[in-house]
């Protein structure tokens, strides 16, 4: 009889599973219109998508395997997902348009992971070029739970955003705008990148204070400030 053999990449693959079983629970609720339940969901895909890189790490077992099933694990969490609670919610009232528009979040979330996994030799670790799927999806995700009212829906106001939100995440995930990797909040970490680890251990104690209340806000700030620093460097090099 065959003995079943443990071995350490067992752990971070665990944490993706976890990551893809969250984001089929997110899909299950917003089919059940429980869509604060189902943008929940995909917090918490996004936190044992985060814990999974770092548990490889700390056990020191990356593989290939771990990498494909990582990003398989995203396009259901943070593009399908996503996708499919902003149609429920929003789109599906522009009927094949919606569906479109929707399906945007997906599309240009398999081609950035795609784009990442063969690209992924040679690559800067400081840097993601693109928007990351998961930070895409928590900037709509956070939308969602800070201007979604259960009874009356988004405001006149806060629905004229959703469409462009959907677009320009689209995009940006599509682009060459880089954007930081998350820092290792260590005093490893502070000496390498001290800008990005000073407002990452900022922006979980503004988290901590609002009470989450803070998400959206802190993520919009992080899309801007890729963009007008990739408008900055661009500027910068056709000036000389």
């Amino acid at each position: 009889m065959a003995k079943l053999r443990f071995t350490p990449s067992i752990i971070p693959n665990l944490f993706t599973a976890m990551n893809m079983f969250c984001g089929f629970l997110s899909i299950i609720n917003t089919s059940q219109q429980k869509y604060f339940y189902a943008a929940w969901l995909i917090i918490i895909a996004a936190i044992f998508d985060a814990l999974d890189g770092f548990m490889a790490r700390l056990t020191k077992s990356s593989s290939e395997l771990g990498v494909e099933l990582d990003s398989l694990s995203d396009v259901v969490s943070f593009g399908t997902a996503p996708a499919f609670l902003i149609y429920s919610i929003y789109l599906f009232q522009y009927e094949v348009l919606g569906i479109l528009i929707s399906s945007l979040l997906l599309i240009a979330g398999g081609f950035r992971l795609a784009r990442f996994n063969v690209q992924l030799v040679g690559f800067d670790k400081k840097f993601f070029k693109g928007l990351p799927i998961p930070t895409a999806a928590i900037v709509l995700i956070s939308f969602i739970l800070t201007f979604y009212n259960t009874t009356t829906g988004f405001s006149e106001f806060h629905s004229k955003f959703i469409i462009p939100i959907v677009i320009i995440l689209s995009l940006l995930m599509v682009s060459k705008v880089k954007y930081d990797t998350i820092p290792s909040l260590s005093i490893k970490g502070f000496k390498a990148n001290p800008l990005a680890s000073t407002f990452a251990l900022l922006a979980i104690l503004l988290l901590i204070i609002t009470r989450g209340q803070a998400l959206f806000y802190i993520f919009v700030f992080i899309l801007v400030f890729g963009i007008f620093r990739h408008v900055y460097y661009f500027a910068k090099q056709k000036s000389k």
